[in-house]
């Protein structure tokens, strides 16, 4: 399970040693640099006790360490609209 966009994870000491002190996360983006198997980037926000961003951060962090806390909404399909109809376009008297 990789995190998407808008989802926020609490990251503890089993994600990675770094975190003595566990966080909130809010993530932008999985970025797709190189590392070990079953490691990754994340790009996002520190968020404080009442949900507000605080830090932008990217962590090194393995999978099996990441309790996901709320998800990102699904995406919303896109409305099909209605074709427009062609502007008409009629001569303007100058003068």
């Amino acid at each position: 399970m990789l995190p998407r966009s808008g989802d926020v994870l609490h990251v503890t000491r089993a994600a990675s040693v770094q975190f003595i002190r566990p966080i909130t996360f809010r993530v932008i983006r999985v970025l797709d640099w190189p590392t070990y198997d079953g490691w990754f980037w994340l790009d996002g926000y520190e968020l404080n006790a009442s949900g507000d961003a605080v830090n932008r951060r990217s962590i090194f962090v393995q999978r099996q360490g990441l309790e996901v806390l709320q998800t990102a909404p699904q995406p919303r399909q896109h409305a099909v609209r209605a074709p427009r109809r062609p502007v008409v376009r009629t001569p303007v008297r100058v003068g």
